[in-house]
Parts: structure tokens; sequence; C-alpha cells
């Protein structure tokens, strides 16, 4: 098996002889890439941004940024990264470099103060730059343009992950919304019509710790048989923390993000099949609004760099009664496809979850894909209760999906996340409302009866009553929102 190489700012390098937990980000800073910088090692600051070559959703490439700090370096084998560093143009030898567009137009605007953070930004922003599409925007009125689209179509949402301690956002968002095209010389641009580097297999091994990766789900399946103690990861948004928080270590990591079998996307007349190891941007883009609870939730999830790694089989992998996506797909009515070595079996949500971090899941399982029944209902909303609107941890998450014809409600589904050890259904508030009229007096008793679901808990984000409070508040805010769109 060949070594394990990555290639930064187009030269390729050997990932040896850094433990297999090594970051991207320490691998960069040993190398001198100090641009990338550590400031919370847990996602939420995005100092640490680096562009990496993906497999695109409209071209062969994307140009996707991540946050260095969460991501093994084993993980990128065979993969392109490209630096803050990277962005600017060599000139003639003893000249200095030109800056790239996203870094001239945050220079001269003063979108860069203490500086600690540009870097960062200036990787979110390129990716958003090369993003597919937005130039079809550029130069559109002004009045075309609000608090979070320019007129160049640069969607600020792709900083929402990046953090400025130093409160310059005005200047930075000037430089955002005054970037340009890519010009046709552009080398990173250009990069985007070829294909992206093809995922190779991995076997990774220093102080007597491995991080594999296997070629099919079939040789994975085998694998995890033989190893039941392997760490499974995707986008390490969740084991990233769990190495750089909480300082754990795993003998063997088992990475499943490049597998084909989970990485497909089908909508079929009675089902939309999703893929494990799909990032939620890319369910996002290649979905389209197809589904629009989905589409709902994907704006709150985390931040853009997170959704760029995270996956639905992470988020369901963790067992977490705080994820954002479980209450969406209770509510969805989604079930999971379960693959072993042995073959697949298909489970509901509603069933999955046993106890806190626990399923039903068994050592050596995977999950492979998410389905969504079709047809879905056409009154749906997602509710996240939290300190802050963007990029934060959930004290309340409420999902709903009801079908109401000719003013009466024919079936409710509702998932809720925060308020048990577990993502739960509110089986007893469905109940409450199926086969009575959509009207303010069936809102209001049924938001008494979702106020008593699940055993909400007292701790630093929430109060117990608080928690309930904002369940009973989140149906009587789906009704104020959806009455003048429901038949009465």
């Amino acid at each position: 098996m060949v070594a394990a190489r990555i290639t930064v700012n187009g030269k390729e390098e050997p990932i040896a002889p850094v433990a297999p937990h090594t970051t991207v980000l320490d691998f960069l800073r040993e190398r001198g890439l100090t641009g990338t910088k550590e400031g919370c090692a847990e996602g939420e600051c995005g100092a640490c941004s680096v562009l990496v070559a993906r497999p695109g959703v409209n071209k062969p490439t994307d140009w996707v940024a991540v946050n260095a700090c969460l991501v093994p370096v084993a993980a990128l084998d065979g993969q392109e990264v490209v630096t803050s560093e990277g962005l600017a143009t060599a000139g003639e030898p003893g000249a200095p470099a030109a800056l790239h567009p996203v870094q001239e137009e945050m220079a001269v605007r003063g979108g860069s103060q203490c500086g600690y953070c540009t870097p960062g930004f200036v990787c979110s922003m390129a990716a958003e730059y090369y993003r597919p599409g937005r130039c079809e925007h550029t130069g559109a009125a002004e009045e075309t343009a609000d608090a979070e689209h320019g007129p160049n179509g640069f969607d600020l949402h792709a900083l929402s992950g990046n953090l400025c301690r130093c409160t310059g956002y005005r200047p930075i968002r000037d430089a955002a919304f005054a970037v340009g095209a890519p010009t046709d010389e552009d080398p990173l641009a250009q990069r985007r019509e070829q294909a992206p580097p093809a995922a190779v297999a991995t076997e990774y091994t220093q102080d007597d710790t491995a991080f594999l990766r296997r070629d099919t789900l079939a040789e994975t399946l085998r694998l995890l048989r033989e190893r039941p103690d392997a760490v499974v990861v995707a986008g390490s948004t969740d084991w990233g923390v769990e190495v750089n928080i909480r300082s754990r270590r795993a003998d063997c990591v088992v990475a499943v993000d490049r597998l084909p079998e989970l990485r497909e996307l089908r909508v079929e007349d009675d089902r939309v099949e999703i893929g494990a190891a799909l990032t939620l941007t890319e369910i996002e883009r290649r979905l389209d609004g197809t589904v629009p609870l989905l589409a709902e939730l994907f704006p709150q999830f985390a931040s853009r760099l997170i959704r760029n790694g995270a996956t639905l089989g992470g988020n369901l992998g963790t067992g977490s009664p705080i994820g954002d996506s479980p209450p969406v797909l209770l509510a969805l009515e989604a079930s999971l496809v379960l693959a072993d070595a042995d073959g697949e079996r298909e489970v509901p949500l509603a069933e999955y979850f046993t106890g806190y971090r626990q399923s039903v899941r068994r050592p050596g399982e995977l999950i492979r894909a998410v389905r969504l029944p079709l047809p879905l209902s056409p009154v749906t909303a997602f509710h996240k209760i939290a300190k802050r609107r963007f990029d934060d941890i959930s004290s309340v998450a409420v999902a709903f999906a009801l079908d109401v014809e000719d003013g009466v409600v024919r079936k409710a589904r509702i998932g809720l996340g925060g308020v048990a050890a577990t993502p739960v259904r509110a089986l007893a508030t469905e109940a409450a409302l199926e086969g009575r009229p959509w009207t303010a007096e069936t809102a209001e008793a049924a938001a008494r009866v979702l106020r008593g679901e699940g055993t909400p808990m007292d701790d630093h984000r929430a109060s117990s009553l608080y928690r309930s409070a904002m369940l009973g508040q989140s149906l009587l805010k789906l009704y104020a929102q959806t009455t003048e769109a429901v038949p009465s």
C-alpha cells in the first residue's frame, strides 16, 4: 500500500511520522504554515479553516472550507489542501506574491484588525468566491442585496463559522460583497473543471495506533468485524472535539467518508434515500429544497464550516439527545439502513434510540443510508431554541410535519430534541392533534399536552420549566405561521 501523502499548496509530501490523531492544523503549523491558527479547538471560531478539493455538486471539483482543527491529517491522505498562504500567486523570483482577490479586498477595506482570525476568514471567503453559480448574480442591482446576500451573489452564511473577536464584521462583510468573479486565468478556478483526487485506501500506523480506510463498504464491514473497538469517523466534527478537548485517543480509527456506497442520494417515487456519508452541504445542494423541512434545518445546523464535514450518519451515530437532525428526521418518519458483514436491515428511527447515546446499532454495524418516505407532509417547521441564532447547541429543538385537509389535521408527526435522554416523538401531542380541526383552540389544547412531553431537566443551557414552556410555545408559533397558508 502506498505511503500516506497529502498535497498542500501544490506540493505533495508524506504524512509520516506524525501520530494518527494529529490534526491538519498541527500538521500545517509544524511545517511553517502558521496562518492556520487554533482558536477554540472545537470548530466554533474558524481561525483554522483551510480549503480542500472535494467532489463537486455542479462542477467536477468544489473548493470546500473545513475546520483544520478537527480533521485528522491522515483523513486527507491523497487529497489536496490550500491554506491562506497558498491563495497568493507567486510572482517573479525575489518579488512578493500577488494577493488573491479575497485577500486584496480584506486588506483595502480594513477587514483585518488584530489579524488572528483573518486567514480563516480568507479561506472561508475563498470557498464562497469559487462556489459555482455565485457569479450568476454578480452585478445585480443593489436593491436585490440584503444583510446576508450581496449584489455579487456572496452568501454571508459562508462565514457563519468564523469568529472575529475584534468585532470587525462590517468591513469583512464589505470585502465579501466587493469580490468579483474569478478570472479565466485563476488556477483554483481552473482546478474546478478537473476531477477531484480519487479516494485512496489508507493504512496509516504509528506508535501502535492506526487510521484505516478501505476501498469498499464490504471491506470496511469486514474490518469492523475484526476491530469492533474501532472508532468510525466521517467528517470528524464530533470525534475531533473529543480528541482536542477531552484528550481521547483510539487504538484504531476507521474512516467511511469516501465510501461510494455511503455517498449516494436518490429521489424515487416512494422515498428519498440519503447516503450516510454525504455532508450536510452536499445534501442541501443536491436536494435543493426537495425536502422543505431539511431545507429549514440546514441553515440552523452549526455553521457552514461544520456542515461541510458533518454527516447525517455521524449525527445519528453519536446518539446525542441534542443533535439537530434527529427531531427533523423523526417528524419525517425516517428509517435507517444498518449494514454489517452479514447484510442489511431497516430500522425506523423512532425505534433506533434506546438510551442516552445508545441505540440498536450492533458492534460492527454502520448506518449506510437514511430513508424518507414520500409523499411529504405539506405543513412543516423546525424551531431551534438556543442562545444564539446560528452556530449554537439547541436548548430545545422541535420539528413538525402535519397533513391538514379541509381544515382538519389528518396526520401529525412531531420530533423533539433536548427534552429527554434521547430524541423522541411527541406521541401524546400527535394524538391530541389528529382528527381535530386546525384551529386556535386545538393548537392551544395540544400545546398544553406538548409542554408535558419528554423529561426535560435543568442544566447550563436552560431550566426544565423553560424547556417545557418552549415546547408549548413552538406549537402556538407553528399555528400562527401556517394558518394563513392552510385552508380553514
